[in-house]
Order: structure tokens, then sequence, then C-alpha cells
């Protein structure tokens, strides 16, 4: 009986996942089809993923730019449709507009300019939504409110890839919580993750690692991501960025990185089996996280960049313990061949990255270590033997 009632919760607690998965916007999920439509040329289920968003909400500018961006035959009675469909739709939150102007108060005067501006957004008319927002924002007296049209300005902005403008929107809701009351626990919390996501789009993973690990226990923003894309994106930012001893702590206990790691591919063997020193196993999961890596539209930019990292802090982690091992040792251990071994450590020795040297005739890797103490020491003889000359030279001139 014990196991039918834990089986029944955790259909419960999946069920009310999926639910608060569904609720999340279009506008992200675009970017993600089109980036997926991308990547498979022009296939006819992702295509057709796309244009059911597209004819959903009417999205004629979008249309004309995916029918130019994939060279698609443009349908003229759809692009009528949608056309018509927005007049329509436009021409009654007009005439509400103007209903309330006349006979009800500011309050629903701003709520029906917010649907305005949320209308252009839903529609792809990026321009018209952003003037339409900052109206309602000149309507609005509440800096909660305001900074729901902020958020909401994000979200179109993230779905066009425009990290720029995300930016400066981060910044103006920054301003905000700075202003009397402003101060709100859930949109503090909320923002931590539109910053992550935005960090790591930009390659940030470390300040993307320490926004998610603070919204973990936290997280409502199911608007922008689902809780195992969360999680998916705090895991991959945080082997690359964080020390192993703070990678246990933070992430492999966290309870709420295990509740959901058993649903996602690969993720648990990578991240488990690198601390465990485990390097066949982890070697194994590897190409499956890089490969959901890659087809990220926020990481695909970064995926070189996220593979040479992760080999880095492997083969760092595996030098670690040795003064000397031999090449054969290594590659049996990631179960790779030698020769792949010794070219992926001649690259990452010359450009600093490994502290180890290879010694080609035994075949023998032999680690350097670098001395903290002594280095800072020679910075420091260095540094004054400069300073000593220029005091030198001075010296010169005030006697002349």
């Amino acid at each position: 009986r014990d196991d039918a009632d834990a089986t029944t919760a955790i259909a419960d607690a999946d069920a009310d996942e999926t639910a608060l998965d569904t609720s999340r916007d279009d506008d992200v999920d675009l970017a993600q089809k089109i980036f997926d439509l991308e990547l498979a040329e022009g296939a006819r289920d992702e295509t057709a993923a796309v244009m059911a968003i597209v004819e959903r909400r009417n999205m004629a500018a979008t249309y004309a730019t995916l029918c130019e961006r994939f060279a698609w035959r443009a349908d003229a009675a759809l692009t009528a449709k949608m056309a018509d469909a927005n007049a329509k739709r436009l021409g009654e939150i007009e005439a509400k507009i103007e209903d309330a102007k006349e006979n009800l108060g500011d309050v629903e005067i701003r709520d029906a300019m917010c649907e305005r501006a949320e209308f252009y957004a839903s529609v792809g008319e990026m321009e018209k939504s952003e003037r339409a927002y900052e109206e309602t924002e000149a309507k609005t007296a509440s800096i909660g409110q305001k900074m729901d049209c902020a958020f909401a300005l994000m979200r179109a902005r993230f779905s066009r890839l425009e990290l720029h403008e995300v930016k400066k929107l981060i910044e103006k809701i920054k301003d905000m919580l700075d202003q009397p009351g402003g101060g709100d626990w859930e949109r503090k919390n909320r923002l931590k993750v539109y910053e992550g996501l935005h960090a790591v789009a930009t390659r940030n993973f470390e300040t993307a690692t320490k926004l998610f690990l603070d919204s973990l226990s936290t997280f409502t923003s199911y608007e922008l991501l689902s809780y195992d894309d969360f999680v998916f994106y705090t895991v991959v930012c945080a082997v690359v960025s964080l020390p192993r001893t703070e990678l246990k702590a933070k992430v492999i206990d966290s309870p709420e990185v295990l509740s959901v790691l058993n649903r996602l591919p690969g993720l648990g063997d990578f991240l488990n089996a690198l601390h465990k020193c485990d390097y066949r196993t982890f070697m194994s999961a590897f190409p499956v996280v890089a490969a959901q890596v890659e087809k990220s539209v926020w990481m695909n930019p970064h995926f070189r960049y996220f593979l040479r990292e992760v080999r880095v802090v492997a083969y760092a982690q595996y030098l670690q313990s040795y003064k000397s091992v031999t090449v054969k040792s290594m590659a049996d251990s990631f179960n790779v061949s030698e020769d792949f071994i010794d070219r992926e450590l001649s690259h990452f020795i010359v450009s600093g990255r490994l502290n180890c040297k290879i010694d080609k005739v035994s075949g023998v890797l032999q680690t350097n270590r670098p001395d903290l103490k002594n280095s800072l020491y020679q910075t420091l003889i260095k540094d004054g033997d400069a300073l000593l000359n220029n005091v030198s030279k001075l010296s010169r001139v005030i006697d002349l």
C-alpha cells in the first residue's frame, strides 16, 4: 500500500509539473522551434510545429520573415486571413480603450492599453508592442505592474534573440526594484531566472550558475523555462564553472536537482561519473549531454566552448591525482585511443590550460603543478624591479 501511495504521489507531482510546463509562453517556445527548423533544414515536422504557433497567433509579420529566411512560397490566402483577423482584433481592443476613457477609470484604461501591447507582441509586431508597453507604463502607477510589462516585453525579445535589448530590460527592472515599493520577492526571483538565461545565451556561465542556484528552490518562471530545462542549464553551467567541492555541495546533493535528474537523458551519469572519477562512464554520457547543448537555441553558439571546457575540467581532475602517469593508462581510463589523448593534451598544454608535459619517448605524462607562493614571490620581485627603475629615472630627471 505504501508503494502504491508513493507511486500515486509521484504521478501527481509529474502531472503538476506537466500542467505548469504547458503555461510556458509561445514566445520562448517559438525561438526554440525556429532553431530546430534551422537545424533540421526545413524538415516537415519542424515546419509544422513552427506554423502551428504562427497560425494560432496570426503572426503575419513573422510569417513573412520566415518565408524570406527559409525560402518558402508565401501563401497569399493565409497572409490575408491572418491580416484580417489581426485588424478585427485590434479594432476590438481600440474600441475597448475608447470606452474605458469615456466611461471607466484609469485602471480599466491601463488594462485595455496593456491588452493592446500584449496583442502586438503576440503577433510579432515588436516595434508597435514596445511603444504600446511604454504608453501603458506611463499610465501605470504600480511598480509591480510596470515590471510585469517589462517581463512580458523581455520574453518577446528573447523570442527574437535580441539579447542586447534583453540586457537593457534587465537593467530597467533592477532600477525598478531599487525604487520604493519595488522590493517584491517573487519578481526578484523571476528576474534571477531571466538574467540567468541571458547569461547562458551570452556565455557567462559563472554568472548563470550563481543565479540559477539561487533560484533552484524558489523557481516559478514556468512562462520562460520548464523546470527540467532550468535544471539542465543549471547543471551544465555548474560543471564548467564550479570547483569540485562546490559542485558536490550545491548541485549533486541538491534535492531539487535530484528530483528531476533521472528525467534528463545522460545528465545524471555525466554529473555523477565526473565527480566519482568514473571517466569511462563520463565519456559515454558526455556525447548525450553535448547533443542536447547543441540543440539548445541558447547554448548552441557556445557549443564548442562547452565541449572544450568540460574536457579541460575532466583532464585536469584526472591529472591532479598523479605526479606522473602513462598516456596509455589515461587513455584506458577515458576509453579513448592513445593518439586521441596525445592530441587533446598537446593542444591544452600549449594553450596553458593544463599544467603537465608529455614525454613522448617514454609515453609518460608529468604534472608540474604551479607553486602559488613562488609565483607571487617572482611577481613581487619583477614589479619591485620595475618600480626601482622608475624611481631611478625620476631621480635623474629631478637632478637635472
